[in-house]
């Protein structure tokens, strides 16, 4: 195969997006989320992966969170891969990291990225729904259990267990 020919079959291929998160939680077991300023609702510190630069998942969940609150935290356990089906894009494989317990201090030391967030405050596990709708809270709550049941990560498609 000829260097054109691989690069045609590799354009060829089907594409998916990936996105990285950070779960933070405080002593109570509360969540932190973010309000950003592009979205009806509430989101986790993460965004997209870099993957053209060569970023991977890990890199990118660590770099979006320093960027939008200014924790520069290194991360856990991978908690949950979630295979998720969107309109008008191709799928989004979102990668969901332990960010760990936060001491009480380090909740002050948030810095909000404010070109694309208006505020962050911590949830209890029963708002989770309301405030990250859809495959997003059900990846959150998914994760949540991995972290109360010591297992993991959880495979998720579209926030629910994958099935065959």
């Amino acid at each position: 195969m000829t260097t054109t020919d691989y690069a045609t079959y590799i354009a060829g291929l089907p594409r998916v997006l990936a996105a990285s998160a950070a779960l933070f939680r405080d002593t109570r077991g509360r969540v932190l989320v973010v309000e950003p300023n592009y979205r009806d609702h509430w989101a986790l510190p993460g965004g997209t992966v870099g993957s053209d630069a060569g970023e991977t998942p890990r890199q990118g969940a660590r770099r979006e969170t320093a960027e939008e609150i200014g924790l520069d935290v290194p991360l856990g356990p991978l908690l949950a891969v979630d295979w998720s089906h969107g309109t008008g894009r191709p799928p989004i494989v979102a990668y969901l990291y332990d960010g760990g317990v936060l001491a009480e201090e380090r909740f002050a030391e948030i810095r909000l990225q404010e070109e694309e967030l208006l505020s962050w405050k911590l949830i209890e596990r029963s708002e989770v729904p309301a405030h990250l709708p859809g495959s997003l809270g059900l990846r959150v709550l998914a994760a949540l259990d991995v972290l109360d049941g010591g297992g993991g990560p959880a495979e998720l498609e579209n926030g629910r267990p994958a099935t065959d």
